[in-house]
């Protein structure tokens, strides 16, 4: 399995930090700039649904859906990373995905947080 292919996150040391949690240790919050997203829809090629039909009959992971979503999860962080950049802020609390079913089209995945400036203590 390569880890390129499955997972995802940041490169060590990123311009905008991006975390779960609502603190990071050894940091203040000097400045709130406000919720930062980013979103993309993904729609189903004929190709995976066969394969996952195929797939659901036997068992086992449905591996090109999983890297259909991993792809689609990291697009999203990077666009959130990008708005945070642009409205000045060097970190992203509270980091979350949220993934929908959109119209029977297609996979929405929003990655969301709240945008910030962070100083050292």
């Amino acid at each position: 399995m390569n880890i390129e292919e499955y997972g995802g996150g940041q490169e060590p040391e990123p311009d905008v930090l991006v975390v779960t949690t609502n603190e990071v240790s050894g940091h203040r919050v000097e400045k709130v700039i406000g919720e930062v997203f980013g979103l993309t829809v993904r729609s189903r090629y004929l190709g995976s649904q066969i394969g996952a039909g195929l797939k659901s009959m036997i068992g086992g992971e449905l591996k090109g859906l999983t890297k259909t979503l991993v792809q689609t999860r990291n697009q999203a962080m990077e666009r959130l990373v990008e708005q945070a950049r642009a409205r000045g802020a060097n970190a992203v609390l509270a980091f979350r995905f949220d993934v929908t079913e959109a119209a029977d089209a297609g996979t929405e995945v929003c990655a969301y947080g709240t945008a910030v400036v962070l100083v050292r203590e």
